[in-house]
């Protein structure tokens, strides 16, 4: 089992501790909610179970691929199916933007290591949050993505691009192929979710 689909066999053994409730019995209740719209079902869970953001996104993301009879072999493709955020980011880097996939997928292990955090999908990118923000990631052209990172104190340099203030961010790094996942960029990251907590 790769380090995601333990990330996220530990999440779904957290969601069924959180709510007392099993994975079958949550995805029952989706199912049978009747509301039409996938951000609908998210904001149920949200509020009559307390569930979080990623923890509730999951849940409806299992629940729709099982009403739609989603099998196994699509979680061969080398992807998490039931990634919390694998429908937003299928979204997200579409089109011109798909050669970019490989970047945003190379940092979800590293990602998964930090600890407890939301996932928020944007229009453009994925929000990552503990008490607050501390990174955006996501295709901010069709030839690059963006890694913004909410942190003060770090040296700007290099591809570490300070931010005016004011910006979502603090700092950006800009990624053009997955070999740029580095450690010393996992280790910026690493600063970002400390700070947010």
């Amino acid at each position: 089992m790769g380090t995601v689909e333990k990330a996220q066999a530990t999440q779904l053994a957290n969601i069924e501790k959180r709510s007392g409730r099993t994975i079958a019995e949550l995805k029952k209740i989706v199912q049978k909610s009747g509301l039409p719209k996938y951000g609908e079902m998210v904001a149920m869970l949200k509020q009559d179970l307390g569930l979080g953001h990623g923890d509730a996104n999951l849940v409806v993301h299992l629940a729709r691929n099982s009403v739609a009879g989603a099998s196994p072999a699509s979680a061969k493709s080398g992807k998490s199916a039931a990634s919390s955020t694998e429908a937003e980011l299928d979204r997200i880097y579409a089109g011109k933007k798909e050669s970019l996939r490989p970047i945003h997928d190379k940092l979800l292990p590293h990602l998964a290591k930090l600890g407890a955090f939301e996932e928020a999908p944007k229009k453009t990118y994925i929000s990552y949050r503990r008490k607050k923000q501390f990174a955006m990631i996501g295709p901010a052209t069709n030839t690059r993505v963006e890694v913004g990172l909410n942190v003060k104190g770090l040296a700007a340099r290099g591809r570490l691009e300070a931010q005016p203030p004011g910006r979502m961010c603090s700092y950006v790094v800009k990624l053009t192929d997955p070999k740029e996942v580095d450690r010393e960029l996992v280790g910026w990251i690493e600063k970002a979710y400390e700070a947010a907590g």
